[in-house]
C-alpha cells in the first residue's frame, strides 16, 4: 500500500479517537446530569463551554499548523485534548465539568485544520473528496463507536474512569503518526508561485460564501453529536442499554454519506466535470433532502423517526465532505491551514449559538423546533454557497494564483 494510503488511515483513526473523546460527556450526559444536579439549560451551558473554546480555536489551530507544520501541530493537539478528555473524570460539579469541557473544546479543532493541510499536501483534486469523507466517516464512525464503547466502559469503571481509558488512546496514536507522516508535494500538485497572504483570500466572495455556509449547515451535526442520546432518553424514552443499541445508526449512515459524497464528486471530475461543478452537483440533492428532519418532530413511531435521522445524517455528511474539500480546491497549500481555520470557524460559532438556542428551546417547549428549524438550514446554506462560490479565485495581486 502507498505511504499516502497509510497517513489516510491514520487521520481517519485520529478523528475516531477525537469523536469518541467529543462523545463521552453526550453518552453519559443522562448520568452525569443527574449525579451533578444539571438542568437542560445548565448542560447546554457546559456544552457551549467546549463549543466556544472549540469555535475561538479554529482560526488559532489553523494558524498553528501553517507555522509550525502538520506533524509537530497535530502531535501537540493529540496530546492536550487526550489530557483534557482524562480531566473530566475529576469533575465534581458543573464548574468542573465545564472546566474539562473548555480545555478539550481548545485542542479538538486542531485535527481537521491539520487533516485538510494533509490533504493539500499528499493527494491530487480527484483524490481529495474521497480522503476528505474518509476524515468525516472518520468522526462518524467515532461517534458509532462511542455509545457502545463507552456504556461498557462506564459499566465497568464508572462514568469517571471512561473519560480516562478515552483518553489514554490519543496518546498511543501519537506513536504510529510520529514515525510515519512526511508530506507528499509532487502528488500534491503544490502551486509553483509563492500564493498572497492568506488575510487576502478572506475578502474574496467565495471566502464569504464558503464561511456562511459552514455557519448555517454544520449547527445541524452538533445537535445529533451532542443531543442525540439524551434526546432518545429523555424525549423517546429509551432506557440507557436500548439508546446503546440504536444511536449508532445514524452514525453509520452519516459514514455511508461522507464516502459515497467524496466518490461522487471524484468520479464526475474523473469523467471530466469542472471540479466546482461536481461539487455542486453532489452538495444540490444533499441539501434537498435535508427538511426532512421536520418529520421527526412530530412522528409517533421512534422506527420511523429514527430512519429519518439516518437520512438527514447520510445527506449531512455527503453535503459536508464536499464543502469542506472545495476549500481544497481553491486555496493553495501554504495557506491551507489559516483559511481553514477561518471557515471552520463559521462552523463553530453557528454550533455555539445553536446548542444555546437547543437547550432554551428543549426546556421550555422540547424537541419539535428543533428539528423543524434545522430542516430548512441546509437549503439556505446551499443559495449563498452558489451565489458566491461561483469561479475559481482571482486576487487583484496574484491573479490566477491557484
Amino acid at each position: 500500500m502507498h505511504l499516502r494510503w497509510w497517513i489516510a488511515g491514520l487521520l481517519f483513526l485520529s478523528v475516531v479517537i477525537n469523536y469518541i473523546d467529543r462523545q463521552c460527556l453526550s453518552v453519559l450526559a443522562p448520568i452525569i446530569t443527574k449525579e451533578l444536579n444539571l438542568s437542560p439549560t445548565g448542560y447546554a451551558t457546559i456544552l457551549n463551554a467546549f463549543q466556544a473554546a472549540y469555535t475561538f480555536m479554529y482560526v488559532g489551530s489553523g494558524l498553528l499548523v501553517d507555522r509550525w507544520g502538520t506533524k509537530i501541530s497535530l502531535t501537540v493537539f493529540m496530546s492536550w485534548w487526550s489530557i483534557a478528555n482524562a480531566l473530566h473524570a475529576f469533575a465534581t460539579n458543573a464548574f468542573g465539568l465545564g472546566a474539562s469541557r473548555f480545555l478539550l473544546g481548545l485542542g479538538e479543532p486542531g485535527n481537521f485544520m491539520a487533516g485538510f493541510r494533509v490533504i493539500s499536501e499528499c493527494y491530487a483534486k480527484q483524490e481529495r473528496a474521497l480522503v476528505n469523507g474518509l476524515l468525516n466517516a472518520g468522526s462518524s464512525v467515532g461517534a458509532m463507536i462511542a455509545p457502545f464503547l463507552i456504556t461498557w466502559l462506564y459499566a465497568q469503571l464508572s462514568w469517571r474512569g471512561a473519560f480516562v481509558v478515552c483518553g489514554a488512546l490519543g496518546l498511543l496514536w501519537i506513536i504510529p503518526w510520529w514515525l510515519i507522516y512526511r508530506p507528499l508535494l509532487p502528488i500534491a500538485q503544490a502551486p509553483e508561485e509563492k500564493p498572497a497572504g492568506w488575510t487576502a483570500y478572506l475578502r474574496l466572495p467565495q471566502s464569504f460564501g464558503l464561511l456562511s455556509a459552514r455557519f448555517l449547515s454544520d449547527p445541524v451535526w452538533w445537535f445529533y453529536l451532542f443531543w442525540l442520546p439524551k434526546y432518545l432518553v429523555e424525549g423517546r424514552g429509551f432506557s440507557m442499554q436500548d439508546m446503546a443499541l440504536v444511536a449508532w445508526m445514524p452514525y453509520l449512515s452519516s459514514d455511508l454519506g461522507a464516502m459515497f459524497g467524496g466518490w461522487m464528486s471524484g468520479h464526475l471530475i474523473g469523467r471530466g466535470w469542472d471540479t466546482l461543478r461536481a461539487r455542486r452537483a453532489v452538495m444540490l440533492p444533499a441539501a434537498l433532502v435535508m427538511p426532512i428532519s421536520i418529520v421527526v418532530a412530530f412522528v409517533q413511531s421512534s422506527a420511523i423517526a429514527i430512519a429519518c435521522i439516518c437520512i438527514v445524517t447520510f445527506a449531512h455528511m455527503v453535503w459536508k465532505t464536499n464543502l469542506s474539500t472545495v476549500t481544497n480546491d481553491l486555496y493553495p497549500v501554504q495557506v491551507i491551514g489559516s483559511v481553514s481555520g477561518v471557515f471552520a470557524f463559521g462552523n463553530g460559532l453557528g454550533g455555539l449559538l445553536f446548542t444555546a438556542l437547543t437547550g432554551w428551546l428543549v426546556q421550555y417547549s422540547g424537541y419539535f423546533w428543533v428539528f423543524a428549524l434545522m430542516g430548512i438550514l441546509h437549503p439556505l446554506a446551499f443559495l449563498l454557497f452558489r451565489g458566491f462560490v461561483r469561479e475559481p479565485l482571482r486576487l487583484a495581486s496574484t491573479e490566477g494564483s491557484h
